[in-house]
């Protein structure tokens, strides 16, 4: 094997961790936007419609997410509980 091939591969394989690591940020959540979880594999978003109505119609039936909530997929279903993730990954409440 060529050090060419052997730079490309290490390469290769560097990319592939740092897109792994990188792929763990938080979510960017936007003002107007509208965020949809319609099963498992079905995540959408959208342009909410402007206008004092249709806030107000949304506002009606809205719960405010509580600070140190982890959302988690288990058996294809989207949970949340209260706590957080140690940076091993580990979860516990505070």
């Amino acid at each position: 094997m060529t050090n060419l091939s052997k730079t490309l591969i290490a390469a290769a394989a560097l990319a592939t961790i740092a897109t792994g690591a990188f792929s763990q940020v938080a979510w960017e959540f936007n003002p107007g936007m509208a965020y949809m979880y319609g099963g498992p594999g079905k995540m959408s978003a959208m342009a909410m419609a402007a206008g004092e109505k249709n806030h107000d119609a949304m506002m009606r039936h809205a719960t405010k997410v509580p600070a140190n909530t982890t959302f988690f997929m288990h058996n294809n279903e989207l949970y949340s509980v209260s706590g957080t993730l140690d940076p091993t990954g580990n979860f516990y409440r505070p």
